[in-house]
């Protein structure tokens, strides 16, 4: 997450359910993805799967083109819930503060974070201190917004759970030790959602609170490749509702699997 004063919002970070019902959906408004030419796609089973495929594209010539990033990722340990982003809002299950679930849908990659002072990519990058933490407390004015703690009142981000050096206040957590912001619920909707991440996975099996998570040679490769001139975006959908989107949303053709 981003500091407050450069002002950079994020959102909700990191019992199997009824999948969620949804309908042949709208395509995207006109222009939405038409300036972006990087595009992260992550692709699940199912809407309460905890795992999924990444792949990568970047548009050539007006055509998205197959890049070689790509890999195993973890997702949310309910699965998956629709989010807030540059999407139109969708029917069926919609991802709220606490739920256990990634948010689905297409979002913008604002900046870069991590512990080190510097990180091997042109993406904005945020070096993070022991003070700072994405607010996950809903009825906080800072409420899906990274911080310095020290500049704010006490009651605005006293109880909040996520520290952004998870390696100082976790026992040497290194899950955040490199990430990018997925820019999910943008406005800051109270309890829609806060503090969403790409980051560094535990294990291959290890669920997220809501982040998607990878490998680290996945991620660094990621941040090397993107380019915040081509305005980076991010797209998750289980595997069905990606076929039904596929031309409405005019998304780029997987890579078939072996």
């Amino acid at each position: 997450m981003r500091l407050l004063a450069i002002s950079v919002l994020i959102l909700t970070a990191c019992s199997t359910t009824t999948a969620p019902n949804s309908k042949t959906l709208p395509p995207l408004e006109a222009g939405l993805t038409g300036n972006s030419s990087q595009l992260i796609v992550v692709i699940s089973d199912h809407w309460d799967a905890t795992q999924g495929q990444l792949y990568s594209f970047e548009k050539m010539h007006n055509r998205w083109q197959t890049q070689p990033m790509s890999g195993a990722v973890t997702l949310g340990k309910k699965g998956l819930a629709w989010g807030l982003g540059l999407h139109p809002v969708q029917s069926g299950l919609q991802k709220t503060e606490g739920d256990g679930r990634a948010p689905a849908g297409l979002f913008t990659l604002s900046g870069a974070f991590g512990y080190a002072t510097t990180l091997a990519t042109a993406m904005p990058y945020q070096a993070m201190q022991a003070d700072d933490f994405c607010i996950d407390v809903a009825t906080s004015p800072l409420y899906n917004q990274t911080v310095a703690r020290r500049k704010f009142q006490l009651a605005w981000t006293a109880n909040s759970t996520e520290p952004m050096r998870r390696d100082l206040h976790l026992n040497g957590d290194q899950a955040y030790q490199q990430g990018l912001f997925i820019d999910h619920n943008p406005k800051n909707i109270a309890g829609a959602g806060s503090c969403i991440f790409m980051h560094l996975w535990q294990s291959p099996d290890s669920a997220t609170a809501g982040c998607t998570a990878m490998a680290k040679p996945q991620l660094s490769a990621l941040l090397r490749w993107l380019d915040p001139a081509k305005k980076p975006l991010y797209l998750l959908l289980p595997k069905q509702q990606y076929l039904l989107l596929t031309q409405a949303w005019q998304l780029p053709e997987l890579p078939s699997t072996p």
